[in-house]
């Protein structure tokens, strides 16, 4: 059974950053498309950013320049970098993955961010 654990979210200052990360169980990394979703009340999820496994990565129009996701496969994390926050960041955060071959898809958690305007 796969699970994804989320960690590092919190309250943080417009402006401020936040790393969030992303512990993968019970998989073989190298067969996922890893990614960071998102939802803030009375919204859809929406995706934040996605790495495929050889490290290519896209990103939300709304946080090109700002937001960075990584890998590492040694450790089976995923993390996302969140630089000059803004207040519309304010969501829960969860950790996505998808496999490649089976397509099944998994979900954490989530993990809250708040910017306070």
């Amino acid at each position: 059974q796969v699970e994804l654990a989320e960690s590092g979210g919190g309250l943080v200052r417009a402006g401020g950053s936040l790393e969030l990360s992303c512990a993968a169980y019970t998989m073989t990394f190298s067969n996922y498309l890893m990614g960071w979703y998102r939802q803030a009340p009375g919204n859809q999820r929406e995706v934040v950013a996605r790495i495929t496994p050889g490290g290519s990565t896209d990103y939300a129009d709304s946080v090109k320049g700002r937001f960075t996701i990584s890998r590492d496969h040694a450790k089976n994390m995923v993390y996302l970098q969140m630089n000059s926050l803004k207040p519309e960041d304010t969501a829960v955060y969860y950790c996505y993955a998808y496999a490649m071959v089976t397509r099944e898809e998994y979900w954490g958690q989530g993990t809250q961010v708040t910017v306070p305007s």
